[in-house]
């Protein structure tokens, strides 16, 4: 049962409901991590589930749906299993579509300085509606969760790195040192200068910086990896050593563009990846970080998709693998082009033809990294472009129709009449990816799986799902999927992951 349940429950189940996460606590489950936060009323801290703390007693305890309603109750966080780095909560576990879509919204945005209108207004509703339907899914305001959004980050850095606190303050989306110490202040009762005195003594700064993001186990890494290398583009992204590399082209709060690198690595024993970044990132980290909890599908529940997909054994043994993630993107526009390079030529040309054009239109960047040596022109790069687009992208391999269908996805993006961001509505937006020439069902539900991290996407029309499942019509590997609803685009990945 979910925490919201607990919540909303009468006093019956709500003991039931206790005791259940109270096991759940005790035992240590990781499956639970991220999903609720216990709050200890004999030391004022909250941990997460998987905490290795003294057991507190179960009178002692009381359980929140998110880290921001334990704060809000006057709770600080555990400094030992240190609730920053818990999984977030997959849109299964929020009550609202809406709601889920609008704490992304603020957890990538929490440095922007957007207001709640300017989010609401994305998310085509008004502030006070939203207001409302995130106090009943996160039993906190908007403007309390945006705090905690900062708050923890904020302690993360200063445990972990060696950055100034003015710099913290400007990488957790504070805009000010003194908003920092004020909230610090007020919801942990000390300073920001005390907890590195405490957490991070002796630390000097360094050109990198270095945050973890969890996952509940189990995590398929090697596929996922896998996966991201056959697709890798030339120039921007790179698979070595264990570990996802790329370049990044982003926009800070003052409308200034921010370039650097990544890497991504997995600390299996400890249940996260270990994300490193050059710091002139620092004023973009949050939205650093959002990306690649998305493109990594770090707030994937396994155990609730495995429930529905381990019919797939039914077809042939070992099929359904337990811990296969749908790989996301870091940035829409490039595996939006990617996706229209790569109809009907093999992964390996697509990918070759996609770092011609990062490479003859993208920006150099000198990285210090073998491999990595251009970012991806954005949407506004490639509608800038004198004269016809196949003029430009002819001459690099890319056939003409392929070339005026990026045009026109560049187009509709800088115009704003296509969304891709991860909070927009798949349907509404696959029919209007349908409306532009040169984009089939494939094309779109494969967009929408990578972009959106929609999880229903079934491709049956695609040779590799016909491949693993043989001797079918695709009628019928379209009517066996539907038992696979709402979790096909997982069925997906794990067919392809067969092959």
């Amino acid at each position: 049962m979910m925490i919201t349940d607990v919540m909303n429950g009468g006093d019956a189940g709500m003991e039931e409901t206790k005791d259940s996460l109270y096991a759940a606590f005790k035992a240590k489950d990781t499956r639970f991590d991220g999903r609720f936060f216990v709050g200890i009323s004999s030391t004022g801290i909250y941990c997460r589930p998987v905490c290795r703390a003294k057991q507190a007693k179960k009178e002692n305890c009381t359980f929140f749906s998110s880290a921001a309603e334990a704060e809000t109750a006057g709770f600080r966080p555990c400094l030992l299993c240190r609730p920053e780095l818990a999984p977030g909560g997959s849109q299964m576990d929020a009550a609202s579509a809406l709601a889920h879509r609008a704490a992304v919204l603020l957890e990538e945005n929490c440095g922007s300085g957007q207001s709640l209108s300017e989010l609401a207004g994305r998310l085509g509703c008004t502030d006070r509606h939203l207001r409302r339907v995130f106090m009943e899914a996160y039993h906190v305001s908007p403007v309390q969760y945006l705090q905690t959004c900062r708050l923890l980050p904020a302690k993360s850095l200063l445990t972990d790195t060696g950055l100034s606190v003015l710099d913290v303050a400007m990488a957790a989306g504070f805009g000010s040192l003194r908003r920092l110490n004020d909230l610090f202040q007020e919801h942990y009762g000390l300073a920001p200068t005390a907890l590195r005195k405490k957490t991070a003594e002796g630390k000097g700064h360094t050109e990198t910086i270095t945050a973890g993001l969890g996952y509940r186990p189990p995590y398929g890494w090697k596929k996922i990896l896998e996966f991201l290398s056959q697709r890798a583009i030339p120039g921007v992204e790179a698979v070595r050593d264990g570990a996802y590399e790329r370049t990044v082209c982003l926009t800070d709060r003052k409308g200034r563009t921010v370039r650097g690198w990544i890497s991504v690595g997995n600390d299996g024993e400890k249940n996260r990846l270990v994300v490193t970044l050059g710091d002139t990132l620092i004023t973009v980290m949050p939205q650093v970080l959002a990306r690649i909890r998305r493109m990594f599908d770090l707030c994937c529940n396994p155990d609730t998709i495995g429930e529905t997909l381990q019919a797939m054994d039914e077809i042939a043994p070992g099929l359904w693998v337990p811990g296969t993630r749908i790989p996301g993107c870091f940035d829409s526009f490039e595996m939006s082009v990617r996706a229209v390079l790569g109809q009907q030529i093999t992964v390996k040309a697509a990918g070759t033809l996609a770092g011609k054009i990062a490479g003859t239109y993208g920006k150099p960047i000198e990285t210090g990294i073998p491999g990595l040596t251009h970012t991806f022109p954005s949407a506004g790069d490639i509608v800038a472009l004198s004269g016809p687009i196949e003029e430009h992208l002819g001459v690099l391999g890319v056939i003409a129709a392929r070339s005026r269908c990026i045009l026109a996805i560049a187009q509709a993006l800088t115009d704003g009449k296509i969304s891709l961001d991860f909070c927009a509505d798949p349907e509404t937006e696959m029919k209007k990816l349908l409306g532009i020439k040169g984009i089939g069902n494939w094309t779109a539900r494969y967009i929408a799986m990578r972009t959106f991290g929609w999880t229903d996407a079934f491709l049956e029309t695609d040779v590799g799902i016909k491949k693993a499942l043989p001797d079918r019509t695709e009628k019928e590997i379209r009517e066996l999927s539907e038992r696979w609803s709402p979790w096909r685009s997982y069925a997906t990945i794990s067919l392809w992951n067969s092959l």
